[in-house]
């Protein structure tokens, strides 16, 4: 089956599209923020960073965990999903990479209906496969299947 997912060469802090726009990205479990692509988002908003270590820090009373979604408002018509898909940060090749699947499975679910509502389009690197070392042919299905099939335009960006 092909992929209705869009690929452009460029920076998913600036996505390319008209409308409504939610930048998606995987984050850890462990509350670190300071590798990768979360860099770039501290480098151009605040909020995403403050957002994601409080909802951790206050995570006895929420949903924090694997496969938990959080959407943070960072521009008039931009948003920020959080995506606990990865199982704490890669130390040593020992135990085998921190990616996720079902949890970024779970965790692009609970995103769709809020898209929708929002009658966004989603924008993204490829998530699970930088730091949290996982496999792009296993992340795409799952965006085609959460999202894609659901109607949502989705863009993924590879940053020269």
């Amino acid at each position: 089956m092909e992929s209705a997912i869009r690929y452009l060469r460029g920076d998913a802090t600036d996505p390319q599209a008209k409308g409504p726009k939610v930048i998606a990205h995987v984050c850890n479990d462990l509350g670190g923020w300071g590798k990768g692509f979360v860099l770039a988002l501290s480098r151009r908003w605040p909020e995403p960073e403050a957002a994601y270590r409080r909802w951790r820090r206050e995570r006895a009373r929420n949903d924090f965990g694997l496969g938990a979604m959080q959407l943070v408002q960072v521009e008039r018509d931009r948003w920020v999903a959080n995506l606990v898909g990865q199982r704490g940060i890669r130390t040593g090749h020992s135990c085998g990479v921190p990616v996720r699947y079902e949890a970024i499975d779970a965790a692009l679910a609970r995103l769709a209906d809020p898209v929708l509502a929002l009658g966004a389009s989603v924008h993204l690197p490829r998530i699970g496969c930088g730091l949290a070392g996982g496999r792009w042919e296993r992340v795409e299905p799952l965006i085609d299947a959460r999202l894609c099939a659901r109607g949502i335009a989705v863009t993924v960006y590879d940053h020269d």
